[in-house]
């Protein structure tokens, strides 16, 4: 009877994350995912993402000012791109500050340097921080320089595995156009599609090794390598579709000379909101796995409690009274006959 009623107590939903193993663990990341802050900890990285856009910007037009400074040819073709790729009087404002930029390549590298520095520690921190308590765990009272320390390596490690994931994508893609050039099939259309099919798996396979770096290596307690494999073939997959929605999103959004001026920012915003919480989601899918659940302890029984009884009694009870009486009684007549 009580387990009937305990089945009737149950919901439908219940029910189904019973008999759906999967649904069940989607519930249970959300679940993490909400109690540990999620989406707080991602409108902090992306403040900080949006943030440090600057200042690796003022960076990349230092590295153009060096190269291009002799390349004359090189820095027309980028400002005709720019008036193309941007409508209205927005494009000529940007070559501009190119213009500006380039000019003084020298400071605004180094200030972008510094900013950067400044900008990406606290983006490392703040990311560190949300990964490890999507894991579950409290954040901890750490040495300050220690901890500044570690987070400069991680971001550089980042910044070396990006660098490396999308060279490989690129070098592939050109790698790939090139074969085809040289075995005649250049603009055959299967051959085409082979392309990029094999440029999207590419880029999945980076992507992949990415966020398998991340997922196991920026939480500040130790991650298995084995316990992220999942998660970050689940992100290598869903960035590529983020990246996909955000391209037509850009495109929707600039058509218009208001889009073109605030389109993009807001769409940078968007974009890294989104990318910062579905990371932080598939972490906390990835902890909430069966394999990386903690078993909780059985709770502890309830405390025992001694009562000792004491009864104090003055004499006999008269029933044992009327007993020794008696005794008594019978033993005298037996003595009076010897």
């Amino acid at each position: 009877m009580a387990e009937e009623a305990a089945a009737k107590s149950e919901s439908k939903l219940d029910r189904l994350r019973k008999r759906r193993p999967w649904l069940d663990h989607l519930f249970r990341a959300n679940e993490r995912y909400s109690q540990q802050y999620g989406a707080h900890y991602a409108a902090a990285v992306t403040y900080f993402s949006v943030l440090s856009l600057v200042p690796m910007l003022m960076i990349g037009f230092a590295v153009a000012g060096f190269v291009l400074s002799s390349q004359p040819q090189l820095m027309d073709e980028l400002k005709t791109g720019i008036t193309e790729a941007v409508p209205g009087t927005l494009g000529n404002t940007i070559n501009e500050v190119v213009d500006q930029a380039i000019e003084s390549k020298g400071t605004v590298g180094v200030l972008g340097l510094l900013t950067a520095a400044y900008s990406g520690l606290g983006w490392m921190s703040n990311l560190r921080d949300a990964l490890t308590a999507q894991w579950g765990h409290a954040k901890a009272d750490l040495p300050f320089l220690k901890t500044a320390l570690k987070d400069l390596v991680a971001l550089v490690s980042l910044g070396v595995a990006l660098v490396v994931s999308f060279g490989l994508t690129a070098i592939g893609a050109g790698f790939a156009e090139l074969v085809l050039r040289w075995v005649g099939l250049d603009g055959v259309w299967w051959a085409e599609l082979m392309l990029k099919i094999g440029t999207i798996v590419l880029a999945l396979v980076a992507n992949w090794l990415v966020f398998l770096w991340v997922l196991a290596k920026l939480p500040r307690r130790p991650v298995g390598w084995r316990s992220a494999v999942k998660g970050a073939a689940a992100a290598a997959i869903g960035f590529e579709l983020l990246k996909q929605v955000g391209t037509i999103y850009l495109s929707s959004v600039t058509s218009s000379p208001a889009g073109a001026a605030f389109g993009p920012i807001i769409g940078v915003l968007v974009f890294a909101n989104l990318v910062a919480q579905y990371l932080l989601f598939i972490t906390a899918w990835t902890a909430t796995a069966r394999e990386n659940l903690v078993k909780e302890p059985p709770p502890a029984p309830a405390p025992a409690v001694i009562r000792p009884v004491v009864e104090v009694r003055s004499g006999p009870s008269p029933r044992a009274a009327a007993g020794l009486v008696g005794a008594g009684l019978l033993l005298g007549a037996l003595f009076r006959r010897r």
